[in-house]
């Protein structure tokens, strides 16, 4: 069925439904910020970018939409700017830097709306400007039921320690899947006990969520303490039972999580991969060759879930979470320590195949359910698996 016509009326519809910001200003000023903010959070944008020499869009369900009948000039986002960092955010800007921050908007005492900030140079029309990307945040975090998490990834969330990895392309809702399970972790029976997470930014906050034997503390990087590193030398002199680590993005946090895992610990972080074979050939590949056997074997004697989620439109709008992943069990961890390093990136794939769930897989029955179209299906389908499977040890597969 060609539903192309269909996506086209929805997005013209979509589009006369959400018109134009009714108090746009000749000039933005620091104060029309929050009043544009609040808007387009009414319109359920998911971000609202401002960008010099262009309108003001938001977009909504995937799709961007401009909501200023006139572009924003250099004035214009220098007020945006000194609101939301400061008078100094050029200069960070001109050394090479981009920003990320956190910002909230007050409607009332009882009400707040936050923001994820990332503020980026850019090039427009020959001259250096600006864009301002602000990532909408709920108040509270989800459920995993709300997200429609599988149950064996609800059933294995919560491991005694060890190491649980969510990765996926930038916007894939890592850090509101990893929000969605601390906040079953805080809100069970017996708790979480001492939860400390380390952030940039800080994107959900757990003040509206309670536990009689939970208690989060969250810091901001590099607000708070310089790197994700940092953070988590700082988590083991706090004795916590959780730590969740915003982002394994080097050597040095990657091994620091691993020690955290083997002394003990559950550690919860995300990586930027696309796929569960992917993630452990990226969390190998970071180690120098001089150290890379003795610190893989430690990765995975540690690892016990890598889940990868993608966001894909829904037929008749939205979006929606779809998810590979791979429990680590004990025997799984046992057969890959037995395999040279060099081939876990196919055993991985292999046995994702056999004991967990492929992208594939996940991608065919949505689209036989009717939730996502045929572009989409095929889009998942081809860009699944990725990695060769031929050549390897069936039999020793079928043992575990």
């Amino acid at each position: 069925m060609d539903t192309s016509h269909t996506v086209n009326v929805d997005i013209n519809e979509m589009a006369v439904r959400i018109g134009t910001w009714p108090a746009e200003p000749l000039r933005m000023s620091e104060e029309d910020l929050d009043s544009m903010l609040q808007w387009g959070a009414l319109q359920r944008a998911s971000d609202i970018t401002f960008q010099t020499d262009r309108p003001i869009y938001i977009e909504v369900d995937g799709t961007l939409f401009p909501v200023t009948r006139r572009s924003l000039d250099s004035a214009d986002m220098a007020n945006i700017l000194g609101k939301l960092y400061g008078a100094d955010a050029m200069a960070k800007l001109a050394s090479g830097r981009d920003l990320d921050l956190s910002y909230e908007v007050r409607p009332d005492r009882n009400t707040r709306l936050r923001f994820r900030v990332n503020i980026t140079a850019v090039i427009s029309r020959g001259r250096d400007s600006v864009q301002i990307t602000l990532r909408v945040l709920p108040s509270l975090p989800p459920t995993l039921k709300d997200l429609g998490v599988e149950q064996k990834i609800i059933d294995n969330w919560a491991p005694r320690q060890g190491l649980v990895l969510v990765t996926g392309p930038t916007g894939s809702g890592k850090s509101t899947l990893l929000a969605a399970g601390c906040r079953m972790l805080v809100e069970r029976e017996e708790g979480c006990g001492k939860m400390l997470t380390y952030e940039a930014p800080i994107e959900y906050v757990y003040d509206a969520i309670t536990g009689p034997h939970s208690l989060v503390a969250q810091s901001e990087i590099p607000r708070h303490l310089p790197t994700f590193a940092a953070g988590v030398r700082n988590a083991l002199r706090r004795k916590p039972n959780i730590i969740l680590v915003g982002e394994a993005r080097d050597r040095e946090t990657v091994t620091a999580a691993i020690e955290a895992g083997q002394t003990g610990h559950l550690v919860y972080s995300t990586v930027h991969t696309i796929g569960v074979a992917a993630t452990v050939r990226r969390m190998v590949s970071v180690f120098d060759p001089s150290e890379r056997t003795e610190r893989a074997y430690a990765m995975m004697e540690t690892m016990r879930l890598i889940v990868t989620q993608v966001l894909v439109p829904k037929v008749g709008g939205g979006r929606l979470g779809l998810r590979e992943f791979l429990v680590f069990d004990e025997k799984i961890r046992e057969y890959l320590l037995e395999k040279p390093i060099e081939r876990w990136t196919l055993e991985t794939q292999r046995l994702l195949q056999k004991y967990g769930q492929t992208m594939e897989q996940t991608a065919t029955n949505a689209y036989k359910g009717g939730v996502i179209d045929r572009r989409t299906y095929l889009l998942l389908a081809k860009g699944a698996g990725g990695e060769e499977t031929d050549d390897i040890d069936d039999d020793a597969l079928d043992e575990i």
